[in-house]
């Protein structure tokens, strides 16, 4: 569907007026210019259409040996106010096979306002990209195939964009800034989420959300939304989780502990550590217990750490991190993450990853502060993209003159209102910057058959893993709860699925977490 506004309108007709107004030109004449001028810019207006739009193709894939068939689906759903008003188109693209009470699964990125490209062309889905070494992907043509590593024999599987993100838009006059916000984005994707399963008939079928990144501080939120309008979830999926945005403020020491960690998971990846032990998991552990114990008591003295101190623990970190004991004085023990991107493989001229710590740069100089670029960003992203619209083209034959937005902010300016009303009493329930482990916690206790399973990759530098356990762990869940939580963790960065070995085994657990909740 097409349309054009008013102020659009209004706007093209305000720079067609000095041709109009040009001597010699009749009023009549001018009038009916004007008109034709708003007529063609009409016709040419691109928009996401308020009836909601479905391509299909059928499709099969082999898993474990068995050939599953499926039906790919390309689409948007409708999402209304609550005088039945449509706000958003909101775009997804679906997998689904043929069985009783099948569960089904909502996948979505972060960002926040990110398209879901990314789970879509790497994760699950029947077919998918093709990566192996950490290295940058060259070119097209690119290598798309059949995904062995797919969950359609597990649920079926719905992959949301955000709105303002992919080709999801708000409709009419509605501010696309309406949904650029913690809350306002939850209330988005559960009305979308809702509107699928009225859609397609299956609310008496199990649920499950999967969030990546920042998609996992909506899966927090949207847990306990779910649940307070009716619909119990059966399981929670959060892969390379943020779920506390306030550990990030200046003046606090949380975020250098739940680096560490990963600092030393990238060490020993990169050869930097002195005597480097056989097994990374036994490593991380005893960065992790450095972390918890020395290190945080350190960094809680502040200033008052005495000299010897302070040296016993810089040559502690020196161990499990591979910098100096004298650069890790200088930073006051404190190592922000460009800082140590840049400063580990300084003596080779490269730089660390971000999303992915495997991957090396290069920048133009090695005297710098921090990394210039992402090389486990700018890597990979054209095989994705390219892939992706080469994907709906030709499979779905989904054709519109909007344009694939990797973020919403390609649409413009998106001012993310960070605040967040969590569930509970007093100060801590109205927050300024959002800390979503009161909401699933909420959501875990009244629905106690709510399973949590957090996926981690040791070389994500964007979230790192002990943070994440750190928050999880601060749900002050009951004993009798706590098994319902579940942590993962894998040889990989933030997009798990880049690394081949990784992805199947993440799919392994997650078939066994699938194959648990059916019990």
């Amino acid at each position: 569907m097409r349309k054009f506004t008013t102020l659009a309108a209004v706007s093209v007709l305000a720079l067609a007026q000095p041709v109009l107004a040009q001597k010699g030109d009749a009023p009549d004449a001018a009038k009916e210019h004007e008109k034709s001028v708003a007529e063609d810019v009409a016709k040419g207006w691109a928009s996401a259409p308020v009836e909601e739009v479905a391509k299909t193709a059928k499709g099969s894939v082999t898993v474990d040996g068995k050939s599953i068939a499926y039906t790919a689906t390309a689409g948007t759903l409708t999402i209304r106010d609550a005088k039945g008003k449509p706000t958003a188109s909101i775009f997804y693209t679906a997998y689904t096979a043929p069985g009783k009470h099948r569960p089904v699964t909502f996948f979505y990125n972060g960002g926040p306002g990110s398209a879901s490209l990314w789970l879509r062309m790497g994760s699950f889905a029947p077919t998918k990209v093709t990566t192996t070494d950490p290295v940058a992907v060259a070119p097209a043509p690119y290598d798309v195939r059949p995904n062995p590593d797919s969950l359609i024999g597990s649920t079926d599987m719905v992959f949301l964009d955000a709105p303002g993100s992919g080709y999801s838009r708000a409709l009419g006059d509605t501010d696309p800034q309406s949904f650029y916000g913690v809350d306002q984005d939850v209330g988005a994707f559960a009305d979308a989420i809702q509107r699928y399963i009225t859609k397609n008939g299956r609310w008496g079928d199990p649920k499950y959300i999967f969030g990546e990144s920042y998609g996992t501080t909506r899966s927090g939120a949207l847990a306990e939304e779910m649940e307070d309008r009716g619909m119990a979830l059966n399981g929670v999926m959060l892969l390379s989780s943020i779920m506390n945005y306030g550990i990030r403020q200046s003046g606090f020491d949380a975020i250098y502990i739940g680096y560490l960690p990963s600092y030393a998971a990238t060490a020993w990846y990169h050869n930097k550590i002195a005597d480097r032990p056989a097994s990374l998991p036994e490593f991380v552990e005893q960065a992790r217990q450095f972390a918890n114990g020395a290190y945080a008591t350190a960094l809680s003295k502040g200033q008052d750490l005495s000299p010897a101190e302070e040296d016993a623990v810089a040559r502690q970190m020196s161990h499990f991190t591979g910098l100096s004991v004298d650069y890790l004085k200088d930073a006051n023990l404190r190592v922000d993450l460009s800082r140590f991107r840049k400063e580990l493989m300084r003596g080779e001229r490269e730089t660390l990853g971000r999303f992915d710590s495997r991957y090396l740069g290069t920048d133009a100089d090695a005297a710098g502060e921090g990394p210039e670029y992402d090389p486990s960003s700018t890597g990979i992203t054209g095989l994705y993209i390219s892939s992706f619209l080469d994907q709906l083209h030709s499979t779905f034959g989904y054709d519109t003159d909007l344009t694939y937005r990797r973020s919403a902010r390609e649409g413009g300016k998106v001012d993310w209102d960070w605040s967040h009303k969590a569930p509970g009493y007093g100060y801590s329930s109205q927050q300024n910057l959002v800390d979503v482990t009161a909401d699933l916690s909420r959501a875990m206790r009244t629905n106690p058959y709510l399973r949590v399973l957090s996926l981690n990759g040791y070389y994500d530098m964007a979230t790192p893993f002990h943070s994440t356990e750190r928050d999880l762990k601060h749900m002050m869940l009951p004993e009798k709860l706590r098994p319902n939580l579940e942590f993962k963790y894998y040889e990989a960065g933030h997009m798990i699925y880049l690394n081949p070995e990784a992805l199947h085994q993440m799919r392994l657990d997650l078939q066994r977490f699938y194959a648990d909740g059916a019990r």
